[in-house]
């Protein structure tokens, strides 16, 4: 699944640990999920969009997968 999360985070100049720090996850998560080789719970998908104040649908492209 293709998401913007690593242009979102940089957009905000956020590093991969400091976004982490934010959702309660770990910085090989925060990759892991940027990287496209973790697909997010829908908790956190939605703790995702809520920090970066967009859709859910706007970060993670299912299309593209």
């Amino acid at each position: 699944m293709r998401n913007l999360i690593r242009e979102r985070r940089e957009a905000l100049g956020w590093s991969q640990a400091e976004l982490a720090e934010r959702l309660a996850v770990s910085r090989q998560t925060v990759n892991a999920i940027e990287t496209g080789k973790y697909d997010p719970s829908l908790p956190l998908a939605f703790k995702l969009a809520r920090l970066f104040g967009e859709p859910i649908e706007t970060l993670f492209d299912d299309a593209a997968a």
